[in-house]
């Protein structure tokens, strides 16, 4: 095998306090934020939803869904549009928010260690904490953040 095909495009996700690493394919596009339209008694993570090509796209900080508190929206803030694969989400779409836009790397073994599983509260949507170089991103668990989304909408 060479080892372009074992490199991965991803995107480094922009957060108040820190990063995210994603595969590229798993995101539709970066959008601005959009004042959100927030249902009554949903959990601090659960922004709300914006119009999103005509469609109401549910906005989550996940900031907020590991625990800490969700960062003041700004100008610089943008939506992840990322694709959801389980099903769970009539939609097919959810949105993260971000400090700013995602930048694209190319990882592969090399240059990707795992950190730390650990460090989050319980049923929080992380797999673990990576090394790259001189970052330390987390991989969400892009599936639960669809379960959460799925559960809070169903409530709200």
């Amino acid at each position: 095998m060479n080892a372009a095909a074992e490199e991965l495009y991803s995107l480094l996700v922009p957060l108040s306090e820190d990063r995210l690493i994603v595969p590229r394919a798993c995101v539709a596009e970066v959008v601005r934020f959009s004042q959100a339209e927030k249902q009554e008694g949903s959990h601090d993570w659960m922004m709300g939803t914006i119009n999103w090509n005509g469609r109401a796209l549910p906005v989550i900080s996940f900031e907020g869904a590991v625990g800490k508190e969700v960062p003041v929206v700004t100008g610089r803030t943008r939506v992840v549009v990322f694709y959801a694969n389980t099903g769970k989400l009539k939609i097919g779409y959810f949105g993260v928010l971000t400090q700013g836009f995602p930048q694209l790397v190319r990882v592969n073994r090399d240059v990707l260690k795992l950190e730390s599983k650990d460090g989050w509260p319980e049923g929080a949507p992380v797999h673990c904490r990576v090394r790259m170089i001189n970052e330390f991103p987390m991989i969400p668990n892009l599936e639960q953040v669809e379960a959460m989304l799925a559960t809070e909408m169903l409530q709200a």
